[in-house]
């Protein structure tokens, strides 16, 4: 007896242990855990599906108590009624909305309350009314929502039958009259000025490849950057004087704004003169010996009397410590035959051809 004595008494101590384990997790998940509990009756108005006792009941999203009790309402078999416990902290008040929400992939249900502000009178017990359809599913609302679509396509078969009759006749309206339709569309296409866009014409300033035969070179570097101008010079539209829309200019385009256009025919004028020490864009070289600044003054076509191209520049050479040299003022004009596109091209390539072997001379003679 004495051997088999420590035998009994541990098992008896592991079983009771299990019991009491088992016990408390009982009491925990359906008396309400630790603190002080208050129940409340709540009712619905309408199926629970899968509402179970021990299912959560969260106010404002929060975890605050479980269902204790669940069963259907004696004076009206549609309604059910629920017990509630919920920690007496929870600010449940009498206008406080009652819910069902089906939580994660599985659909489980929970008991949800929200909000209210008026306060129970003391020792009043306090019913929640859940709101009408709060224990329907999605899938359920789906369903009656379907079934009243349903029913309104019913009741007006008539006259959905009568639409799409109507709209049969008209698309072979349509189909029989395409060749007037798109007479008509042509015709509101002219008048509004729609239609595609005319394709604009691109034209270049030609570089000058007679420049004289190559004396004196630049004997240090020099960069031209990028020439100024007023606003109404930073375009591609060939200009006026006096400002004015000439016939055939409408789809003309230089093939630049006319600053970079002048910057990059001059830098190709200056190679053409000599090859080994022509000079730069500013982006292309470091710091440069020297810059050629220019302005550009005039770069247009003057209609008053004479139609001529004219071109007038402003040009600076600046040392490194950005100190002016040497100025001088370039100008010139070439005689039109026509105004017309290709002759104003004609025109304008002659008059830069001027202005490239002047400036060039000008600058190789002053670095």
């Amino acid at each position: 007896m004495e051997t088999r004595a420590p035998y009994v008494l541990i098992g008896a101590f592991v079983l009771a242990a299990i019991l009491a384990v088992f016990g408390f997790v009982y009491w925990l998940n359906n008396s309400g855990g630790i603190g002080p509990r208050a129940n409340y009756h709540v009712q619905f108005q309408g199926p629970v599906p899968g509402l179970l006792v021990g299912a959560g009941v969260l106010f404002n999203g929060i975890r605050v108590g479980e269902v204790t009790q669940l069963g259907l309402a004696p004076d009206n078999p549609r309604f059910v009624n629920a017990t509630i416990s919920v920690a007496s902290a929870t600010p449940v008040r009498t206008d406080t909305k009652v819910g069902l929400e089906f939580q994660g992939l599985t659909g489980v249900p929970v008991v949800t309350l929200e909000g209210g502000m008026i306060v129970a009178k003391s020792g009043e017990p306090l019913t929640l009314i859940a709101e009408a359809g709060a224990g329907q599913s999605m899938t359920q609302a789906a369903r009656d929502a379907l079934r009243r679509v349903d029913s309104v396509l019913e009741d007006n078969s008539g006259p959905l039958k009568d639409t799409i009759a109507n709209f049969k006749t008209f698309s072979d309206g349509l189909a029989r009259n395409t060749g007037k339709i798109d007479g008509i569309l042509a015709g509101l296409e002219k008048m509004t000025g729609g239609g595609a866009p005319a394709q604009k014409i691109t034209y270049d300033l030609r570089t000058p490849l007679e420049l004289g035969q190559v004396g004196k070179t630049l004997s240090a570097s020099l960069a031209i950057p990028e020439p100024t101008a007023v606003a109404m010079l930073q375009t591609q539209r060939m200009l006026f004087s006096p400002v004015g829309d000439i016939k055939g200019f409408a789809d003309f385009l230089w093939a630049d704004s006319i600053p970079k256009l002048v910057q990059a025919r001059l830098i190709d004028s200056f190679e053409n003169y000599d090859i080994a020490h022509a000079p730069l864009r500013t982006t292309d070289l470091g710091q440069a010996d020297y810059q050629l600044l220019i302005d550009i003054r005039r770069f247009r076509i003057a209609t008053e009397g004479e139609p001529r191209a004219e071109i007038g520049l402003s040009a600076r050479l600046v040392d490194k410590n950005g100190k002016v040299i040497a100025s001088r003022l370039i100008e010139t004009s070439e005689k039109l035959d026509k105004v017309e596109p290709a002759a104003a091209v004609t025109a304008f390539d002659a008059a830069f051809a001027r202005v490239a072997r002047e400036l060039i001379g000008w600058t190789v003679q002053a670095v």
